[in-house]
């Protein structure tokens, strides 16, 4: 059923109402929402309706009964997970890209989807500072990123050796080594499994304190092993050797890739070189730049160095298919239909430049320095080396750290996730968004300290 344009630019006026009255009260909200909140929540599960209703009370709806049931993670003080916040560039060129509607499995469905999607694989390497020649695939995130390029890397680890997984399959194939880090990310197990190379066959290499894998512990490689290390230790931030790890892989025909989530990024600022040394030598590289960059969710990217290694993995033909001269998106991605990610990515890119992004890196590593200076300054233990975003808190005790966090999500004045940290109990402070300030990193040490405190006086 269609809406007259009339009736669908009314319907886009009140819903930009609805935005600007949340983003206007947003510092006002608790940063979880309230059991009120949530309560009225019950009002969504009704049954199915019989009859149409008006567009405009659907809309009513979502904002009376929805809004206040979000969480404020496009604030300044969600440290929870590393979630991003959404630069408002971003947020203003997804509208425009969900109005556009572009499908983007081939550039004749979309050519301006396509031909973003160029620019942003060539920004990416330039920003990144990877070979120029490196493709790129833009997916729902990390994870599917992580597949992406496992896939490229399994498959041709497999062609080296005479095998087609396209024709062949798996039966029969020559078996891969594989190896991760102790620290490494339930997305890359999850990933090898939906690869069929699960956790019988992995070789998981001792890390040190601060969860970065020990190259000298990786035992000798054989030929055509696949190794996947990491950029950004979930907990604590920290960065695997990559350069030595790829010394040693590809003197055996191996692949390296990279689980960058969230710290890829610092492979774009020269004051981080020392943690992301030789990254630039892996075969291929995850990241999310709905983390770190702030662009809207969901915006995933799966980088490979080998763009024919990553077009094998995903071929696909059929008799309605439409190839061009150009670019073609779906030949590097699992999907074939996708929506546009490249218009909010490039608007974001665009906007900040190089000089940008640096800034907005610093910023948050800054933030993350600072609140755990502060924390440190009242007594609080910090776990972990802050080289990134990532702070790792506890109290005297584990009950206290855990009653702490408790009534710090209960107030809403900020909000944090719970973490275990070498047989610790920690609160995990993940500084993600661009819309934090030094005043949010205050305000959010006061919340602990008050927290501790109820921690210390409650039964």
């Amino acid at each position: 059923m269609s809406e007259p344009p009339d009736d669908q630019i009314e319907l886009l006026r009140d819903a930009l109402r609805y935005a600007e009255h949340y983003l206007g009260t947003l510092d006002q909200r608790n940063v979880y929402p309230n059991s009120e909140a949530l309560d009225a929540l019950d009002e969504f599960d009704e049954p199915l309706p019989i009859e149409p209703s008006q567009p405009s009370d659907t809309l009513a709806m979502l904002h009376r009964v929805g809004g206040p049931g979000t969480v404020a993670q496009v604030g300044g003080r969600y440290f929870g997970f590393v979630n991003g916040g959404a630069l408002p560039v971003g947020t203003a060129a997804r509208v425009l890209a969900d109005v556009w509607d572009q499908n983007t499995a081939h550039f004749v469905m979309s050519p301006l989807a396509a031909r973003l999607e160029a620019v942003c694989e060539r920004w990416m390497a330039q920003l990144l500072r990877f070979p120029q020649e490196t493709a790129a695939g833009f997916v729902t995130g990390t994870t599917l990123a992580n597949v992406s390029g496992l896939a490229a890397g399994r498959n041709e680890i497999l062609r080296r050796k005479g095998w087609d997984v396209s024709e062949s399959g798996l039966y029969g194939a020559p078996p891969i080594p594989v190896i991760v880090g102790q620290g490494a990310h339930a997305a890359v197990r999850k990933s090898l499994a939906l690869l069929g190379m699960g956790d019988t066959h992995t070789q998981v290499i001792p890390v040190d304190d601060q969860g970065r894998m020990i190259a000298s512990k990786i035992p000798k490689i054989e030929e055509g092993t696949l190794v996947v290390a990491q950029a950004g230790n979930v907990n604590s931030g920290a960065f695997d050797p990559v350069g030595e790890i790829c010394d040693r892989v590809h003197a055996n025909s191996g692949w390296v890739h990279v689980d960058g989530a969230f710290g890829l990024w610092a492979a774009a600022l020269p004051s981080l070189e020392e943690y992301v040394k030789g990254i630039d030598r892996a075969d291929s590289w995850a990241v999310d730049a709905h983390k770190t960059l702030n662009v809207p969710y969901d915006c995933g990217i799966v980088l490979c160095r080998d763009r024919a290694a990553l077009e094998r993995a995903f071929r696909a033909s059929a008799e309605y298919f439409q190839w061009s001269n150009e670019r073609e998106p779906m030949r590097y991605t699992p999907s074939m239909s996708k929506r546009a990610r490249s218009i909010e990515l490039w608007a974001v890119l665009k906007t900040l430049g190089r000089e940008g992004v640096v800034t907005l890196i610093e910023q948050l590593c800054s933030h993350a320095q600072n609140f755990a200076s502060q924390l440190h300054e009242r007594g609080f233990a910090i776990h972990n080396d802050i080289v990134f975003n990532q702070v790792l808190v506890s109290c005297d005790t584990d009950k206290e750290t855990q009653r702490t966090l408790a009534a710090i999500q209960d107030m809403g004045d900020c909000w944090c996730g719970a973490s275990t940290w070498h047989g610790r109990s920690v609160i995990r402070v993940s500084v993600c968004s661009w819309a934090t300030t030094s005043e949010d990193i205050d305000r959010s040490v006061q919340s602990f300290c008050a927290a501790r405190k109820i921690a210390r006086t409650s039964n």
